[in-house]
């Protein structure tokens, strides 16, 4: 079994980035959902309501990234990875509520011409201590603003499962792993409970519960009713719909596409 694709997803709902190697990092991969959109409560903003951040994609640069439209690439602008104005302030997230510090007045008002409403650009200091549900995460661990835990892992044999079972097959993106694994047979990453990518030990925590977000084509913004739909066919448990597992990392350091995967446990 192999590690075959690596993505980061910077900010927060919007388009992710395929590396082909990363830092593993207590939060996440390194710059992973390190960067949220938030409304004027500083409410955080999810494809979820706004499908048209389906349609910002994300750059990797050297001294930050550029967030532009899919369709209309010169309509971008540069995140400096340290913030201009760098004000404090509390977010909330789901339950929680985590400080953060704004980013640049210029890319508030170039997302909020995008998504038509006002909204602002917020990053998570590396100060800023967000814990990962005790519940399931038993060490304390914290996480980025990813929705619950620091890393998610999907074998490519689940999508293919799933594929055989849909009208029209989907990409991987739908479901925004940050680790996709080959060589499985489907749902195989349901029985593991700790696994060594590489030089790095991860544990299993908890299966990934999945929501709307996975029935926005992110190739179109478009909101449909699959794979939802199907999976629930199938996929059900206790009333949630399960694809992925969520892990927290007992290590770190580097990642590399390629990296072969054991089963510790």
């Amino acid at each position: 079994m192999h590690l075959s694709e690596i993505w980061i997803y910077p900010v927060k709902s919007l388009g992710g980035i395929r590396l082909k190697e990363a830092k593993a990092e207590e939060k996440g991969l390194q710059y992973d959902r390190r960067w949220l959109i938030i409304d004027e409560t500083n409410t955080f903003i999810t494809q979820r309501v706004f499908h048209q951040m389906a349609l910002i994609d994300v750059a990797l640069e050297e001294d930050g990234f550029r967030i532009f439209q899919r369709n209309d690439p010169d309509n971008s602008i540069m995140i400096p990875f340290e913030p201009v104005s760098a004000e404090k302030l509390y977010v909330k997230i789901w339950d929680d509520i985590a400080e953060a510090v704004t980013v640049w007045d210029e890319a508030d008002a170039w997302l909020s011409a995008q998504l038509e409403q006002r909204v602002r650009l917020v990053m998570m200091p590396e100060s800023t201590q967000r814990k990962a549900d005790p519940k399931y995460a038993k060490n304390g661990e914290i996480v980025s603003f990813a929705d619950g835990y620091p890393f998610l892992v999907i074998s490519q044999a689940s999508l293919d499962d799933l594929n055989t079972k849909l009208e029209e097959p989907i990409s991987m993106v739908r479901f925004r792993p940050n680790f996709v694994i080959s060589e499985t047979m489907p749902f195989e990453e349901d029985q593991w409970k700790r696994i060594r990518i590489g030089e790095l030990d991860f544990e299993i925590v908890k299966p990934c519960a999945r929501c709307v977000l996975t029935t926005v084509d992110p190739s179109t913004g478009q909101k449909g009713h699959e794979p939802l739909k199907t999976l629930a066919s199938y996929r059900r448990v206790n009333n949630k719909v399960l694809f992925g597992q969520n892990l927290v990392a007992s290590n770190f350091g580097t990642v590399k596409e390629g990296d072969e995967l054991n089963v510790i446990e």
